[in-house]
């Protein structure tokens, strides 16, 4: 296995097999020109069997830190430590960045997340809830109809 930054629109595309849909090109030039944003492909024998995004947030009062925004693993390559290394890849460059943590939000009951990220050395810091807005279909969890 190798870990590399994906740097142009076709490595993005071509691992869209692990995306939750198909990528676009116009999405995906925006995601490597924006600041702050990387993504991590795991290659095996070749091809993406992996990938991890990160995006660096910063505020005026903490400095910067790395929230890690998806973690993916081809289903026929899964439980053969790709989800750790990409994760631990990704701290590393967030370390490397000058991050002050990294920090990834996970449904309690995801215990395979759970346990790769555990494996990575994250810390449990308890539930909580996540509130969204969907923009593309005017519902989401601020609807207070």
């Amino acid at each position: 296995m190798e870990i590399r930054r994906a740097t142009t629109v076709a490595e993005l595309i071509a691992a869209e097999h692990l995306y939750d849909g198909p990528a676009r090109a116009e999405w995906a030039e925006r995601f490597l020109a924006a600041p702050g944003h990387l993504m991590l492909i795991a290659y095996v024998d070749g091809a993406p069997a992996g990938m991890v995004s990160g995006i660096e947030m910063l505020h005026p009062d903490k400095g910067v830190e790395m929230c890690l925004y998806e973690l993916s693993v081809a289903e026929n390559h899964r439980r053969r430590g790709i989800g750790r290394a990409l994760t631990e890849a990704l701290a590393a460059a967030a370390r490397e960045r000058g991050c002050y943590d990294m920090w990834v939000g996970v449904d309690t009951d995801n215990d395979p997340a759970l346990a790769t990220y555990g494996s990575a050395g994250a810390a449990n810091e308890g539930e909580f809830t996540m509130l969204t807005w969907d923009f593309m279909t005017g519902g989401g969890s601020g609807d207070s109809r």
